[in-house]
């Protein structure tokens, strides 16, 4: 799957995506126990779980008769294509405008500021390190 193919999940899918990445694979019993309460419906986790098989980011290794599912996409990928989805549709493709806007909108404290800051200029300082 390329990146550009991934969809953009549903809050309850990603709730799923979010306990896969972090455990590894997981039935859909293990899914719901990992779940904050009040708890869906063990269907209702089945049924998300099979669509997140048909977008193509979880599959499945069948033990007896259950399914021991795992995601198909990374983390970084799914945010690396989602955040890229938010710059082009709200920021014209621009990482700055998008920076700008949480600088400008957010009540960011001095202090997260600055490490916005701090990573700029080690991005700044790799590209010319690589430049050399």
């Amino acid at each position: 799957m390329s990146k550009k193919e991934i969809r953009e999940l549903t809050k309850a899918e990603l709730e799923v995506m979010q306990i896969l990445w972090d455990k590894g694979e997981a039935f859909v019993s293990e899914l719901l126990e990992a779940m904050p309460e009040p708890r869906p419906a063990y269907n209702t986790v089945s049924t998300i779980v099979r669509i997140l098989e048909k977008k193509g980011v979880v599959g499945y290794t069948p033990v007896g008769k259950s399914h021991r599912y795992r995601p198909l996409v990374a983390k970084e990928a799914y945010t690396r294509s989602f955040m890229n989805s938010v710059m082009s549709n709200f920021f014209d493709n621009s990482l700055s405008q998008m920076v700008s806007f949480f600088c400008e909108k957010e009540d960011l404290s001095v202090r997260e500021t600055e490490r916005i800051l701090a990573i700029a200029r080690e991005a700044i300082e790799k590209k010319k390190g690589i430049g050399r």
